[in-house]
């Protein structure tokens, strides 16, 4: 089995790998379709976009597991939720 941290980097630089193969067929679209070059901000602009994108979705992605397999979900209070007492009823009434 790999080694945890050569697995992260490994799973970083095939999503890199992605994002970059991306790119680049995006640019070679764009230039078949008769758009103008794209200028060094506009690269600027496109991988900020991308890596922004890609660490956005990853970092909440991460969250949503560990909140799930740490059980944040399961210890909610919903007792002062107004939509939730729609009978009047409490769990915690016997």
């Amino acid at each position: 089995m790999a080694n945890p941290p050569f697995r992260l980097v490994g799973s970083l630089l095939v999503a890199g790998g992605i994002a970059a193969g991306a790119t680049v067929a995006i640019s070679v679209a764009w230039a078949a379709i008769g758009g103008g070059d794209l200028p060094l901000h506009g690269w600027i602009a496109l991988l900020l976009g991308i890596f922004g994108t890609v660490g956005l979705a990853w970092g909440l992605m991460a969250l949503a597991f560990k909140s799930d397999r740490e059980g944040w979900d399961d210890r909610v209070d919903n007792r002062l939720d107004p939509g939730g007492d729609r009978d009047g009823d409490h769990d915690d009434k016997p």
